[in-house]
């Protein structure tokens, strides 16, 4: 009898011990997995395909494997890898930019004749909360963007959110620069809203918003677009769940705006203040090499107001010091867990 109890004893001790030690292994296992870094490159495969720039001036040419502390790397939210881009108000720009960045740029280049196709799914964290609520430029960042590479370098598609402080749900609209005949020093955008207003609503007083847009999007709320850009046109789709999907066709190769009566009454009311009149070469953007660029490009800076009433805002630089910055709120964060770059392709396909 002695030697059946020993006999369950031992088996029941093996036993616990392999549990234990199975639980332990597991443990271990699990500690290892999350303490493997994740890269930007990990979570959007497509990586390999672009440069980045960062808001402190960062370079990087080889993106997979690739972080950068505080400005692009990634963050886990309810099981959801994604990329984060992160600027401030005020930190190196690029050469033609007053605006500071953490923004992937496409090396491929292509016309608008031959074409291609971005999309990307994402959800604005936050906006600079300093800045003057007169200046249209105030409280945004571009999200996307079509960029030329020759002429004028001008922009024919830009993807803002814009939210006011105060406002629990911002704007997405998006903006057609022209690219324009002759001195481009008359150039300007003309703005189109998807959800909420477009960049020509502006506050009354530089602490005085606009009213709050009923169909906007709030911060941390997820949104995708589609620029596809075939044969000449560009075509846009914004999708976000409890919002209606909304459309835009854009023809690259045949401007709207090649005489002054055809400039809209947005310019003339938004751009009047800085003389901005200039009309469009009449065949736009055809044959100029273009590319691709998603991130976080900031739209705040710390130029004077009245220098500019539409993109000087005015907000709070701390002299460039990034941490304070990021401290006081002057700074854009944009996070993506989804993007997909290639050839455009006939719409509706």
């Amino acid at each position: 009898m002695k030697k059946i109890v020993y006999t369950v004893v031992t088996l029941l001790t093996i036993v616990a011990c392999k549990n234990k030690s199975k639980t332990t292994l597991d443990a271990t296992t699990k500690s290892k997995t999350e303490n493997v870094t994740k890269y930007p490159s990990d979570v959007l495969p497509f990586l390999n395909e672009w440069s980045i720039l960062c808001g402190d001036g960062t370079h990087s040419d080889e993106l997979v494997n690739f972080e950068h502390k505080d400005f692009f790397y990634v963050e886990n939210d309810a099981n959801t890898n994604w990329v984060v881009y992160k600027t401030p108000n005020s930190g190196i720009t690029s050469q033609n930019s007053s605006n500071t960045r953490t923004e992937l740029g496409q090396r491929e280049k292509w016309t608008p004749e031959e074409g291609g196709k971005l999309t990307g799914t994402l959800k604005v964290m936050h906006v600079s909360t300093s800045g003057d609520a007169r200046v249209a430029a105030s409280y945004s960042v571009v999200v996307g963007q079509i960029h030329g590479k020759e002429g004028h370098e001008n922009e024919p598609l830009k993807i803002f959110y814009k939210k006011f402080p105060g406002h629990t749900k911002g704007a997405v609209y998006w903006n057609y620069e022209i690219n324009t005949e002759g001195d481009n020093s008359g150039r300007w955008d003309f703005s189109t809203a998807v959800w909420g207003y477009d960049m020509s609503l502006i506050g009354t007083s530089p602490d005085t918003a606009p009213p709050e847009p009923e169909d906007g999007i709030a911060l941390g709320e997820e949104f995708s677009y589609e620029i596809n850009v075939y044969e000449g046109v560009m075509y846009l789709t914004f999708t976000s769940d409890g919002h209606e999907t909304k459309t835009f066709t854009k023809n690259l190769l045949k401007s709207d705006f090649a005489t002054k009566e055809a400039i809209p009454q947005q310019i003339w009311t938004l751009y009047a203040s800085i003389g901005r009149d200039g009309i469009e070469r009449k065949n736009a953007y055809a044959g100029e090499t273009q590319n691709f660029k998603q991130g976080a490009y900031n739209q705040t800076n710390g130029k004077n107001p009245e220098d500019n009433m539409v993109w000087s805002t005015g907000s709070e630089t701390y002299d460039g010091d990034i941490a304070k910055q990021y401290a006081n709120g002057d700074y854009a964060e944009v996070w993506f867990k989804e993007a997909t770059v290639g050839e455009g392709t006939a719409p509706n396909k």
